[in-house]
């Protein structure tokens, strides 16, 4: 599926869209990491849940599911926070 990856986390991919796949969104983390070493580690912490400044959105909804089911079709949208001052 179609893998929207965020400016700051192209380092690991230099590309803005990867294709990855995962029948649920915590095996999709870990196919991006089994193509671009040490990504999922920039999104989930050591618990399996998404990070505080990484917001993820199938088909448009924001989810923190990791067991989310998803489609072949769908689009994941990685975004992550900027903060300063």
């Amino acid at each position: 599926m179609n893998v929207l990856i965020p400016s700051p986390l192209r380092s690991y991919t230099r590309q803005r869209r990867v294709e990855a796949a995962g029948s649920s969104l915590s095996e999709l983390l870990g196919d991006l990491d089994r193509q671009f070493p040490g990504i999922r580690f920039r999104m989930i912490n050591e618990q399996d849940q998404i990070r505080p400044h990484i917001r993820i959105f199938v088909n448009g909804d924001q989810t923190f599911d990791m067991s989310l089911h998803l489609r072949p079709t769908d689009e994941v949208t990685i975004v992550q926070a900027l903060s300063g001052g």
